[in-house]
């Protein structure tokens, strides 16, 4: 299921983006989940300069696009700033899970900062906590992700080592040597996991 409500009937981007599809034993699984400001300026990192679609930047990159985004502040795929309403909506959310019976549902992290804000909200890794502790590793002093960051390209600030987003875009300009897949977690309704793999980092 696809779900976009927009604020305006022909605005650009909608307001909200849901992407749901269900596992093989029925339970809930969000593929893609989008909370934008209309108000906010945007960026196209999801389009090239002739209009072809890049992705979110995980088929091919807007570089001078993705550049504007993060100096601005936003998280690699973001085409505008957020609402801040993640917690409410996780919450709402909730209520939906429990009307069909359910208690726990799953959520596919496209980048690596979305993984750390579902830890903060109680989510738990189904499958990727290994690659999140090798990450926090390599970003350690002496970790050879932190010697990757060299500021060879834009994306590769030295300060990224300490602040989730900049390590996100990091990594999503191939830090790792490989895209950031294969992580699935999920969220036991009204738990917590209480999971932490990157410590005290700053946003």
């Amino acid at each position: 299921m696809e779900l976009e409500l927009r604020h305006q009937p022909d605005f650009t981007d909608p307001v909200l983006y849901g992407h749901l599809a269900d596992t093989l034993s029925g339970r809930i699984h969000i593929l893609l989940y989008v909370l934008n400001d209309p108000e906010s300026p945007r960026f196209d990192v999801d389009r090239l300069d002739d209009g072809t679609p890049t992705k979110f930047g995980t088929a091919a990159r807007n570089l001078e696009a993705e550049l504007r985004a993060m100096q601005a502040g936003l998280a690699p795929g973001q085409v505008r700033k957020g609402l801040r309403l993640l917690g409410s909506a996780i919450q709402t959310f909730e209520r939906f899970v429990v009307s069909l019976g359910q208690d726990v549902y799953f959520a596919e992290p496209l980048y690596y900062h979305n993984a750390v804000l579902f830890e903060r909200y109680g989510f738990a890794y189904q499958q990727g906590r290994k690659l999140m502790e090798h990450i926090q590793r390599g970003f350690a002093p002496g970790g050879e992700l932190k010697a990757g960051l060299d500021n060879s390209t834009p994306f590769r600030n030295p300060d990224a080592a300490n602040h989730i987003r900049l390590r996100s875009w990091a990594i999503h300009d191939n830090l790792l040597g490989e895209p950031f897949t294969n992580v699935t977690m999920y969220k036991s309704v009204g738990k917590s996991a209480s999971l932490n793999t990157c410590d005290d980092c700053e946003w």
